[in-house]
C-alpha cells in the first residue's frame, strides 16, 4: 500500500492522467462525431462559393469589380454579408438596369438557389449580416402597438406613417412596404439598403424588429378598416385639411375674381 501510494504522489502522476484523459476524450470524439456529415457540409458550402463566384463574375463582377472590391460604378460587397445579397437580389434590385440616383425593385432574374449562392460568395469576402431564420423574422405574436411606436420613431419620417413610401432628396424615395417579405423587410433593417440606415441588433433588438415587421403588415392588410374612405397615406386630418385649404380656398379666390369681373363689366356698361 505504501508502494501505491507513493506512486500516487510521484509529481509526473498529473501529467499521466490528463495526457490519458485527453487521449480518451479524443478517441471517443472520433469514434463517435458526425465527421461525415460535417464534411458534406463543408464540401456543399465550397460548392456553393463556387457556384456563387461563376455568377457573380457574369452578373456582377463589371460594376462591383472581380473580387467585390468595388468600382467607380458600384461599391465594394467585402463585408456586406449574405443577408444583404437575398435582399437586393431577391427584390430584383440587383443586377442594376441602369445608373440613376436609386435603383428600383423590379422582377428578380435569379433563382432563390442561385441568390443564395450568390449570397455564399460574397459573404466568403468577408464577415457581414447573415441571412435571417424563420425565427427571427416571423412576427407571430409581436405587439402591433409596439411596432407601430417603433416605426413612427424610426421610420415614418421617410416611408410614410403606414409605411407607403415618400420622395427624398435629388431624385431618390422611400419605397412602398406594403407587400414586401417579412424576411426582406428584416434584411433590410439589418443592413441598411441604399439611402436607409442600418439597425443591427445591437441598435435595434431582434424582437423589435419583428414588432416593426408585425405593425406594417397590420396597418397594410386587406382586413384594415378604413371608415374615412381614402386612407391618404394614414397621416389623419392634416392630409383632408390640406385638400380642403387648397381646393376651397382656390375655389373662393376663383368665385371672388368672377364676381370682381362681373362688377367691373357691369359699370362699364
Amino acid at each position: 500500500m505504501k508502494k501505491l501510494s507513493a506512486r500516487r504522489r510521484h509529481p509526473l502522476a498529473a501529467v499521466v492522467v490528463l495526457l490519458f484523459a485527453l487521449a480518451a476524450t479524443g478517441g471517443l470524439y472520433a469514434a463517435f462525431a458526425p465527421a461525415d456529415k460535417a464534411k458534406a457540409d463543408e464540401t456543399a458550402q465550397s460548392l456553393a462559393i463556387e457556384e456563387g463566384k461563376r455568377l457573380y463574375s457574369v452578373g456582377c463582377a463589371s460594376c462591383h469589380g472581380t473580387g467585390g472590391q468595388g468600382t467607380s460604378d458600384g461599391p465594394s460587397l467585402v463585408g456586406v454579408g449574405a443577408a444583404a445579397v437575398d435582399f437586393q437580389v431577391g427584390t430584383g434590385r440587383m443586377p442594376a438596369q441602369q445608373p440613376g440616383a436609386q435603383v428600383p425593385k423590379k422582377k428578380k432574374i435569379y433563382s432563390q438557389a442561385e441568390i443564395d449562392q450568390l449570397a455564399a460568395y460574397v459573404a466568403s469576402l468577408g464577415a457581414g449580416p447573415a441571412v435571417p431564420t424563420k425565427k427571427q423574422y416571423d412576427p407571430q405574436g409581436a405587439n402591433i402597438a409596439k411596432g407601430g411606436e417603433l416605426f413612427r420613431n424610426n421610420c415614418a419620417q421617410c416611408h410614410n406613417f403606414t409605411g407607403e413610401g415618400g420622395a427624398l432628396t435629388n431624385g431618390k424615395y422611400a419605397p412602398n412596404l406594403n407587400g414586401v417579405s417579412p424576411k426582406h423587410m428584416y434584411e433590410a433593417m439589418e443592413t441598411g439598403p441604399q439611402n436607409m440606415p442600418s439597425f443591427p441588433d445591437k441598435t435595434m433588438p431582434e424582437k423589435n424588429k419583428k414588432e416593426i415587421i408585425a405593425y406594417v403588415q397590420a396597418v397594410n392588410g386587406d382586413e384594415t378598416p378604413t371608415p374615412g374612405g381614402a386612407k391618404l397615406g394614414g397621416i389623419g386630418p392634416v392630409a383632408e385639411g390640406l385638400f380642403a385649404w387648397v381646393f376651397g380656398l382656390g375655389g373662393l379666390v376663383a368665385v371672388c375674381v368672377w364676381i370682381a369681373a362681373r362688377t367691373t363689366k357691369a359699370k362699364k356698361s
